[in-house]
């Protein structure tokens, strides 16, 4: 299965960057899930949680809102905590 590689970027520090397989975002409009192969999009995200699942582990971080770019398989989110 391909994997997408997840970056979020603070202003302060790198919270995280690793390879998953699936990841849920709090998106503006409603919240929407990235798997591998997604289109690329650039949209901005509301208060709530990343969350991701990496075979059968899963995680999470909150945010109060940010900016996410979806390319290549390749998921970078600046947001702040």
């Amino acid at each position: 299965m391909a994997e997408i590689r997840l970056l979020i970027l603070s202003p302060e520090e790198t919270l995280l960057d690793t390879a998953v397989d699936a990841v849920t975002l709090p998106g503006s409009l409603s919240p929407f899930e990235v798997l591998p192969g997604h289109a690329p999009i650039i949209t901005s995200l509301e208060r709530g949680a990343i969350t991701w699942r990496s075979g059968t582990e899963e995680g999470k971080v909150e945010i109060a809102s940010g900016f996410v770019e979806v390319k290549d398989n390749q998921v970078v989110v600046a947001a702040e905590k």
